[in-house]
């Protein structure tokens, strides 16, 4: 224990999110009119003095005023402050347990509440100094005790004047009377805490800024309850993700970046320095030489269904666990696909341009209803499962062709080949992943092997098809009808034009990848993938990562967990526990699973250990990266 350290921490919006006073008026104005009116004046008086903008103790006095308190209140009070201790605070109740004799809570609020919020962490009732109410003889609040040197200007001076410390003192605040104990030259070091609320002319003059307690703990090198500040992790999200991601991360207490564009390789090299996690969409492409950049990465995002913007196997060689949202936006991709498969058998691009144009065109010519016709399905996963089975519900007859064996859905019909399928099908629809080897997966024989009037959608990759073989057979009138959302070559950004030889051609639907554009789609991937990676994180969970093996761990609980990937050779497990057997290191529990690329082995150890094993374990052959939750 450090014997010749003192910690002196404020209360309002340091160890509780928030004013008590102003939580006080909450409840004693409940029933008054001009309530809100009220409680503006009380955070107005409380701003002024926290940023030295008034005297504190004409403040005070005039808050207790307004307040119209009773004693009675206090209960309620305390059972709300109780709920309302700060994130990083809570998390780290061992260190104030363990440090009881050096921390002292230094408040202009009252011990009447402070004191059963912070005793139940370990603080002791002897370090509290705070002041104390005056009532009346209805126990009306009335005032406070004017002898305490805490009710006056400065008084957090005084007192630290009056105590003497002998040792290092750091203070932890958010008001302008915390850092005037630094000024006064009673403390070494000063740290603004801005986890709650940020004061400008605090910050200002504060050396030392404090997002977090666990920030305040890693830059004093003292035991906290995780391994990283989460205020270091920086999260950098490009191609315009939902904002419903950012609020996650950014409620997860990490450091947001947002981009609207794609960045190309050079940009984002440079870019993705320090960055712990990046989130793209399809266009950013993550390469060998991106990931080499990537000093600090601990996890790729991509808020899409597809990966192959992704070099997984170098992330995976270079322990970033990757992610992406295989679900989230199915059912907007099928919806698109089941409205341009009737508008096109409706052929109603035609007679809309028409009517654009003032030309009445009422005939039912190249028009169909899609019941009874022959729906061919190339890819039979997420999406393309799901559109046979809304398929089938209008009376659709369904086809699909998969290269992987997968069970049929409703009265779906398993074709042996691709080339059966196009032979067969009216309407042929693309959901087949954008893996280099499916390049030109349809040219000139695939568009020769189908019927004559065939309907051809492609709403999966832009490379799966050759764009001239497609204009070619559009215009021959072998294909009477098709719908585009993805192209070999899409803009980087809404103002640069979209070229394509697709363009101008009858009967042709045009969407700029929007296949999964709908806001409940985003929204759904905006949350899911986030969470994922702020599990990893958060707990070495790699369920569904898309690189990494799965493991679902279970939560820790009085423990430390090593993670340790490692490539996948022989005998690094055993290396691993001959590393923990000479530290005498008792194991709680062990995870191992591997795949062609990496292991991945989570130990939960007892949290005393000497120090040295991190870096045995770090220096084990063949280690990837290596980290510790706490």
């Amino acid at each position: 224990m450090i014997k010749d350290k003192f910690f002196i921490i404020d209360f309002d919006s340091t160890f509780t999110q928030v004013e008590a006073l102003d939580e006080l008026g909450e409840i004693s104005l409940k029933d008054y009119e001009e309530k809100a009116q009220i409680l503006e004046e009380i955070k107005n008086l409380t701003n002024s003095a926290m940023d030295g903008r008034s005297s504190f103790t004409e403040g005070l006095t005039q808050r207790l005023l307004l307040l119209k308190a009773n004693k009675k209140h206090l209960t309620p009070l305390i059972a709300t402050l109780k709920t309302k201790v700060s994130d990083s605070i809570r998390r780290n109740k061992e260190f104030f347990t363990a440090f009881a004799d050096q921390i002292l809570i230094v408040s202009s609020g009252f011990k009447e509440f402070i004191t059963p919020i912070v005793t139940e962490y370990g603080i002791k009732e002897e370090n509290i100094y705070a002041n104390t109410f005056v009532y009346d003889e209805n126990d009306n609040i009335v005032g406070f005790d004017q002898e305490n040197v805490l009710c006056r200007d400065k008084g957090k001076i005084k007192l630290l004047e009056n105590l003497a410390l002998q040792g290092d003192v750091y203070v932890v605040g958010d008001g302008y009377t915390d850092y005037e104990i630094k000024e006064a030259g009673l403390a070494n070091k000063f740290f603004a805490f801005t986890e709650n609320v940020s004061r400008e002319a605090v910050v200002a003059k504060a050396e030392h800024i404090a997002p977090s307690f666990d920030e305040f703990l890693y830059q004093n090198k003292l035991p906290m309850a995780i391994s990283y500040p989460k205020n270091r992790i920086s999260v950098l999200l490009l191609e315009n993700i939902h904002p419903e991601a950012v609020r996650l991360f950014k409620q997860e207490g990490y450091q947001v970046e947002i981009m609207s564009t794609a960045l190309n390789e050079e940009q984002l090299c440079e870019k993705v320095k320090n960055v712990s996690i990046l989130g793209i969409r399809s266009k950013t492409q993550v390469t060998q030489k991106v990931i080499e950049s990537a000093n600090k990465l601990m996890a790729v995002g991509a808020f899409c269904i597809g990966t192959n913007q992704i070099d997984l196997k170098a992330c995976a060689k270079a322990g970033i666990a990757a992610f992406n949202a295989p679900y989230s936006n199915t059912r907007s991709v099928v919806e698109l696909a089941i409205g341009e498969i009737i508008m096109l058998s409706r052929n109603i691009p035609n007679k809309s341009e028409k009517m654009h144009q003032g030309k009445w065109d009422k005939s039912a010519h190249n028009s169909f209803e899609v019941r009874g016709k022959k729906l061919g399905i190339v890819g039979y996963g997420n999406i393309g499962s799901q559109l046979s089975v809304l398929a089938e519900a209008m009376g659709m007859e369904v086809y699909y062709y998969d290269m992987v064996e997968k069970l049929q859905l409703g009265n779906a019909k398993k074709c042996s080949s691709l080339k059966q399928l196009l032979s067969v099908a009216d309407i042929i629809t693309l959901h087949v992943d954008g893996r280099a080897s499916n390049k030109d997966l349809f040219g000139p024989a695939e568009f020769e092997a189908m019927k004559d009037g065939v309907i051809f959608l492609n709403l999966s990759r832009g490379h799966l098809v050759d764009i001239p073989s497609l204009v070619k057979n559009i215009k021959s009138g072998k294909i009477i009808g098709a719908a585009v959302d993805v192209f070999p070559y899409e803009p980087a950004n809404n103002a640069e034009e979209f070229v394509n030889e697709l363009r101008g051609l009858p009967n042709v639907i045009l969407t700029p990848h929007i296949g999964g554009s709908t806001s409940e789609a985003q929204a759904n991937i905006a949350n899911f993938v986030p969470n994922r990676i702020m599990e990893y994180i958060n707990s070495g969970n790699t369920y569904q990562s898309v690189n990494f093996p799965n493991i679902q761990l279970p939560e820790l609980k009085n423990a430390h967990r090593l993670i340790h990937v490692h490539d996948n050779v022989p005998g690094v497990l055993a290396n691993i526990n001959n590393v923990l057997a000479n530290h005498h290191v008792n194991i709680l529990g062990q995870y191992l699973k591997t795949n062609e690329n990496i292991g991945y082995v989570i130990t939960d150890i007892d949290k005393a250990y000497d120090k040295n094993l991190i870096g045995d374990l770090r220096n084990i052959a063949n280690t990837i990266k290596f980290r510790v939750l706490y």
